[in-house]
């Protein structure tokens, strides 16, 4: 077996210098870090993993908890097992589709979060008092929607991405904009967010908010969306065109646009969130906003395994960038 002391012979330099490389601390530098590397490669060393955890008092397993109901998040959680593999810790996820008492089970009860270094979680279920007594509890980021004192967090922008997506429909002409996706849930605010973005672009455009085009669904899935848009084109003066508040409900609008035989774009353009690849392969492809699901992974993941080494600073909220991608579902042309 290839030793780190093997390492550092053939790298010229210390054992230390070549534990610090295997754990991914920080302070190497970036020429010494590639020798290391170089020299790591060439004998084929792999790490001890049961030593390592044991030595250092933890795991190397982190805990992914999220909605997996919708692939945005099946996106994002490939993104999260990359960036953490590359740091040498194994995420395993576990799936809550937003139901309270899974993500009790999952979070809060002590014997299971005592398996993991930490925890990257989305919760939608539980109250905000329930979320306050859990942090601190262990190291963890949240993600998306709920803001969690004292826990780290990590978002884009909904409120101005929503607002994006709405101008651009109203650039086209579009006078009467609908929006589909409000929910009711005891926390998360997004739909919040993304419906203060639909308002403050029709504000902007001097466009009125009509009450009836403003559609609330129970999930954010294909056939709520379906309904919503059922519900839309049944009004005696239906929307020209649709702001969905994830994609998979626009995917749903568009299939009961279709259905009732207009166009998309031509009579109804259609507007989505999330930027998941099954938009593009729609028919048409579809407008979205995409978040930089890499970025957010890069973050939780980096902000966690701070907490795990000891950083004990105050909690921080971070932002992801996204950006509006137009294709066929507004402008009829690829954009």
């Amino acid at each position: 077996m290839v030793t780190q002391r093997d390492v550092a012979r053939l790298a010229g330099v210390s054992v230390r210098t070549v534990s610090n490389v295997v754990n991914n601390f920080a302070y190497v530098s970036e020429e010494t870090r590639a020798q290391v590397q170089r020299a790591l490669d060439e004998l084929g060393y792999r790490p001890n993993v049961a030593a390592r955890s044991l030595n250092r008092g933890r795991s190397d397993l982190l805990a992914l908890v999220l909605p997996l109901d919708v692939p945005y998040f099946t996106e994002l959680a490939a993104h999260v097992v990359d960036q953490a593999e590359e740091r040498g810790y194994t995420v395993l996820i576990d799936r809550t589709e937003g139901v309270a008492e899974r993500e009790r089970q999952i979070v809060m009860r002590r014997d299971r979060s005592a398996l993991f270094d930490g925890f990257i979680f989305s919760p939608l279920g539980l109250t905000p008092d329930e979320l306050r007594d859990w942090a601190g509890e262990c190291p963890a980021v949240t993600l998306g929607e709920v803001q969690v004192e004292g826990v780290d967090h990590v978002a884009i922008d909904d409120t101005a991405a929503a607002r994006s997506a709405t101008a651009h429909l109203a650039s086209l002409g579009r006078t009467r904009i609908a929006a589909i996706g409000l929910v009711d849930r005891p926390v998360g605010n997004t739909a919040a967010h993304r419906s203060a973005g639909y308002r403050q672009a029709l504000e902007e455009a001097g466009l009125p908010l009509r009450a009836e085009l403003t559609v609330p669904v129970l999930r954010y899935q294909r056939q709520d969306g379906r309904l919503a848009m059922e519900r839309l084109l049944d009004l005696p003066e239906p929307p020209d065109a649709v702001f969905c508040y994830n994609d998979l409900l626009a995917l749903g609008a568009m299939r009961a646009i279709l259905a009732r035989g207009l166009r998309v774009p031509q009579d109804i353009a259609v507007a989505g969130f999330d930027g998941i690849e099954e938009g593009r392969f729609a028919t048409p492809p579809l407008t979205t906003i995409v978040p930089d699901k890499e970025k957010i992974a890069e973050l939780a993941v980096r902000r966690l395994l701070e907490r795990v080494e000891g950083d004990d600073s105050a909690p921080v909220q971070l932002e992801a960038p996204w950006r509006l991608m137009v294709d066929e579902s507004t402008t009829g042309a690829r954009g």
